[in-house]
């Protein structure tokens, strides 16, 4: 058997060749698109290889012409002669196969290792804590840059970790960030079930009454779970600071009115299953969503990303700007930190890490949502 690997442009192209050069009988046993030529993996051509072979019969001797009589050898007369000749063909093959599959052996371990190895160190370092791999590309594609020119001037210092957060702070301070945007007079927190949406909202009433000596008021539309509204109330108890329960558009009207001098009016959503598409549909009966209100929308750092997805998805009827993310204190992965406002476009107005209120609370910065992701990178 005869074993050969061909790359062209195109699987016609390839087909031609093997035609060309191995006949019609060949078959083919792989084909697969490649990346070739470039720097550094990027600015590479695709092109197609594919392996083929054909089962080829070993060729007659030619006769030798001597002055002696022609012997003629009776090949079915002298049988011990064909068993050595597949030995020697299936042993040729085997050689072949082996050489084939260390070959594909190697091709991958290439691939794996992708870039230098301070590169590979840095994204092996985002990965872990599940940034998408468009951002990942991203940074490292710049970085790549950056570095060359610079050891191309002579220049092999290269500070990776910092100018990967510059890079991402640039980014990241495009988006609305902090509570800048929470300087209208209605503040809706909404999210699933499990995010810790009634402590936030306990959190975000004390830094506006302790901390920036704010008047506000609470509102309730949670009416599912009596626990819920009565550990509201509790907090609402501490903080001195009304609180009203709204069963529908109406008893919502009627607590804006009676809470219209107030700076701020906090309103506590029901947690329900996010995939309920109802859910959102009866929250826009309760809850008043206009121009003069703010929505935040609650996610918890302990969710899966592809949930977290599926949760902006099932809310995008309703205006929100910014998130919240909460329980970063549970977990140990950080990307969603920075993969929510790059991939939907949203700010982050805080980061809750425990359930002590107000202190488990921090406004969020770019350089606040980056810093952990960074941990651990270091520079050349």
């Amino acid at each position: 058997m005869k074993v050969k690997k061909y790359t062209a442009n195109s699987m016609h192209e390839a087909m031609k060749h093997i035609r060309a050069e191995l006949g019609d009988d060949a078959v083919i046993l792989s084909s697969k698109e490649v990346e070739s030529g470039g720097f550094l993996g990027f600015f590479t051509k695709k092109k197609t290889e594919v392996v083929a072979a054909i089962d080829s019969m070993p060729e007659r001797p030619q006769p030798v012409r001597t002055s002696k009589p022609k012997v003629r050898i009776n090949e079915e007369a002298s049988p011990s002669l064909q068993p050595k000749e597949d030995q020697k063909r299936l042993l040729k093959e085997v050689e072949e196969l082996k050489a084939l599959v260390q070959g594909m052996s190697t091709t991958q371990t290439r691939e794996e290792q992708q870039y230098p190895a301070p590169f590979q160190q840095l994204d092996d370092q985002l990965k872990a804590h599940g940034v998408i791999e468009s951002i990942r590309l991203e940074v490292i594609k710049n970085l790549l840059k950056e570095w060359y020119n610079k050891t191309e001037s002579g220049h092999q210092s290269f500070q990776f970790k910092e100018r990967t957060k510059q890079l991402l702070v640039k980014e990241l301070s495009l988006l609305p960030m902090g509570d800048d945007l929470l300087n209208k007079k209605v503040v809706n927190i909404v999210g699933p079930t499990g995010v810790g949406k009634t402590t936030t909202i306990a959190k975000i009433a004390a830094e506006f009454v302790l901390k920036k000596h704010k008047k506000v008021a609470l509102i309730t539309t949670d009416t599912y779970r009596i626990a819920a509204v009565e550990q509201l109330k509790t907090y609402a108890k501490i903080l001195n600071i009304p609180i009203e329960v709204a069963y529908s558009v109406e008893d919502f009207k009627k607590a804006k009115e009676q809470f219209q001098h107030y700076d701020v009016l906090l309103v506590d959503s029901a947690g329900r299953n996010f995939r309920n598409k109802l859910y959102v549909e009866e929250l826009s009966k309760v809850i008043d969503f206009n121009q003069e209100a703010e929505t935040l929308l609650v996610l918890a750092l302990t969710s899966k990303y592809e949930d977290m997805k599926q949760i902006i998805g099932q809310f995008s009827l309703i205006p929100i700007k910014q998130v919240i993310f909460t329980k970063q204190d549970e977990t140990s992965s950080y990307g969603a930190c920075i993969n929510v406002p790059f991939e939907f476009g949203l700010g982050v107005a805080y980061v809750t890490n425990g359930q002590n209120v107000p202190d488990d609370m921090i406004e969020a910065t770019a350089e606040r949502l980056i810093q952990p992701i960074l941990k651990g990178v270091h520079d050349e």
